[in-house]
């Protein structure tokens, strides 16, 4: 992944007398959702409010690994069969919690914005991280999400499809993390955009595909004791330098705000 000035401190060498002050070094800073903006799996959050806070066996029962998404869209349908509305959604995605810490490391990021280019990528759903965001008052932090369509049909019902098809063979069909990350950068880039570094916030196996093709300047923050720092782990013990990027693991995101704000004071 290019960055500009890499290596080089150009940003520091025309700080000439009478010359106007360049532009900040842009970051480019990139959250997972699920068990990492928030505490929990906004999937199986909404079950709280389906009749009797439970799924029936015969829906649970079609969930296969990969197919997520598919078996989501099941999941709704029999939401909406049981007169689940809009308002039951919303209320149930704006009280769920934030991760620990995360309040701290978003508003960290409010009081540095000039520096930061912050997006997401999460295999959640449009409408409920949407909720969320606003209800929580940082959904302006972030210039772009990606994550998977989802509208109320004119039945009422809350209806979800997939981002996109893929190749990878490691992603769930419906969504591959680095491939939305590299035609990002790729995009950005085409837009005279290049980011010195980027920082990988996430907890999840889907983040772990995007986070290996991080280069040597970037930064991962995987969810400690979660599957994306457990596999980090793994892949340095079979491949050690295979994994490029320096992985800070974290428990509070109050951590990813401290170590971001060391990186703020040792740039020049």
């Amino acid at each position: 992944m290019k960055r500009c000035c890499e290596g080089v401190g150009l940003p520091c060498l025309f700080k000439g007398v009478g010359m106007a002050s360049p532009r900040p070094p842009k970051y480019l800073l990139v959250f997972d959702f699920d068990e990492t903006i928030v505490n929990e799996n906004s999937d199986d959050s909404i079950v709280r409010a389906a009749p009797g806070q439970v799924l029936p066996e015969h829906i649970r029962q079609t969930f296969r690994e990969g197919f997520y998404n598919e078996y989501m869209q099941r999941v709704l349908a029999y939401m909406g069969d049981q007169g689940v509305k809009m308002g039951d959604f919303k209320t149930v995605y704006e009280n769920i919690p934030l991760s620990p810490g995360m309040p701290e490391l978003l508003q960290f990021l409010s009081k540095n914005h000039e520096l930061f280019e912050i997006v997401l990528i999460s295999d959640a759903n449009m409408f409920g991280i949407e909720c969320k965001l606003r209800a929580a008052g940082f959904y302006s932090l972030f210039r772009k999400i990606f994550s998977n369509p989802s509208s109320f049909d004119k039945r009422g019902y809350l209806t979800l499809g997939p981002y996109h098809s893929h190749k990878c063979l490691d992603c769930p069909a419906n969504m591959c993390k680095r491939k939305i990350l590299t035609e990002y950068l790729a995009e950005r880039a085409q837009e005279e955009v290049e980011f010195e570094r980027v920082f990988y916030v996430g907890d999840g196996a889907n983040d772990f595909c995007p986070s290996a093709a991080l280069t040597s300047a970037d930064v991962a923050f995987p969810r400690k004791g979660y599957p994306m720092h457990r596999m980090t782990q793994e892949m340095e013990k079979k491949q050690p330098g295979a994994f490029q990027a320096a992985v800070v693991p974290w428990e509070s995101a109050a951590e990813v705000a401290r170590y971001l704000q060391e990186v703020l004071k040792k740039k020049c």
